[in-house]
């Protein structure tokens, strides 16, 4: 037996806390009577054992207390002793967080974002593919007959060199051509000019009314290319993608989408094209292909020039978009009879913007602003009388001009 032991021990427990036990008063036949007291609370022996679940602690004596492992390792200040096992759905759910990191997203082809094409290599792609069904069809020049012919040839511009009639025949079969959602090229085209109005990098569907935003007119930017054909996309990607254009066509985009002064910027540039083929085909730009050896050059320009025009005049002369069909008509006009000199203000005016400064062209020529005399005296101002004009004039929805054999293709 035991003999009697006044024990007090003080020692340090699970988070810091200070353990007590209290003397040992009665020890009989190896048992106390004693109820320890840890952090005030009794700790009873009536606890049931956590091993078997039912089993009750037993009295130890002293010497076996002094012997047990974990009140040695409370005394010496030992750390928590950790769980034998965790909750099997707790480690599970925990590496499958831990494995989130290392989940890469799975890239498969349709997510990959359809490249950019430069000018050139549609071009190109016109250039190698067979057009020979609409070159049968196209129509290059304005077609003549009796006093018209005769006064044409005696005052008329110079005729294209033979050696450029090739290349101006393929603008006018492109002018021809449909677009084609089986032709990655055509895709591509379509996805350039959004992106880089827009100045996104995603692809967009090819139908939906995200088109509108860019200013078609509908879901499918095909049904707005009737008169030119894939030559009105053609114009855009270069506008877009020339990068001494590119600013202009941003600023014209900008201007597209003013509260009061809004136009539908794509059809607005369909037209453009409309009107630059036109020039073409009269011979008005023969003059100066033959000086440069090209076509789809300066007609590209002029293109850009048309549009630069039309600009200065919606900015400056506050029109909106029941104006549209006065200006349309008003810009033809002067793109007709003023080819060299619509081309010189685009060459000033971007010169002047690599200079940095501010370019004139914000202010048209004040030729340009005199209304046209056919137009009558309140056309300009589009305070005319509200006939169809009145509305947003359409591609090919002009009415022909003096030379009534000139027709779009």
């Amino acid at each position: 037996m035991e003999e009697d032991i006044d024990v007090t021990s003080h020692t340090e427990g699970l988070n810091g806390l200070s353990h007590e036990c209290k003397p040992l008063e009665e020890i009989t036949n190896g048992h106390s009577n004693h109820k320890p007291v840890m952090n005030g609370l009794i700790i009873s022996h009536n606890v049931k054992d956590q091993t078997n679940g039912s089993a009750p602690l037993r009295s130890l004596p002293i010497s076996a207390l002094k012997q047990n492992g974990l009140l040695q390792t409370l005394a010496a200040g030992g750390d928590q002793p950790q769980p034998a096992e965790e909750n099997v759905e707790l480690q599970k759910a925990r590496e499958e967080w831990e494995a989130l990191e290392s989940v890469q997203p799975a890239l498969t082809e349709d997510s990959n974002p359809t490249p950019i094409i430069s000018f050139n290599e549609a071009l190109q792609y016109f250039q190698t593919t067979d057009l020979g069904d609409l070159l049968k069809n196209i129509q290059p020049t304005v077609r003549r007959t009796g006093l018209a012919a005769i006064t044409h040839f005696l005052f008329g511009p110079p005729r294209l060199h033979r050696e450029l009639l090739e290349e101006r025949d393929l603008v006018f079969a492109i002018a021809q051509c449909h677009v084609d959602n089986s032709q990655t090229v055509h895709m591509r085209v379509l996805q350039t000019i959004y992106k880089r109005l827009i100045g996104s990098r995603l692809d967009c569907p090819r139908f939906g009314a995200h088109w509108e935003n860019i200013g078609f007119q509908g879901t499918d930017p095909a049904t707005d290319l009737r008169g030119t054909g894939f030559l009105g996309l053609m114009h855009t990607l270069y506008f877009v993608m020339d990068p001494e254009t590119l600013p202009l066509a941003r600023d014209i985009y900008k201007l597209s989408q003013h509260p009061t002064q809004n136009f539908p910027f794509s059809v607005m540039s369909i037209n453009m094209t409309r009107i630059a083929l036109q020039v073409l085909r009269e011979e008005a730009l023969s003059k100066e292909c033959n000086r440069r050896q090209q076509v789809v050059g300066v007609l590209n320009e002029f293109y850009v020039a048309t549009y630069l025009h039309l600009y200065q005049l919606w900015k400056t002369q506050q029109k909106t978009i029941v104006d549209s069909g006065f200006v349309l008509k008003e810009v033809e006009l002067f793109a007709k009879k003023n080819p060299k000199q619509m081309l010189r203000r685009l060459e000033v005016f971007l010169k002047e913007r690599r200079a940095g400064g501010v370019p004139r062209g914000t202010s048209p020529d004040p030729q340009a602003q005199q209304p046209s005399p056919s137009l009558g005296a309140g056309a300009g101002s589009g305070q005319g009388s509200k006939g169809k004009e009145m509305h947003f004039t359409g591609v090919c929805d002009l009415p022909p001009d003096m030379e009534g054999e000139a027709r779009l293709i």
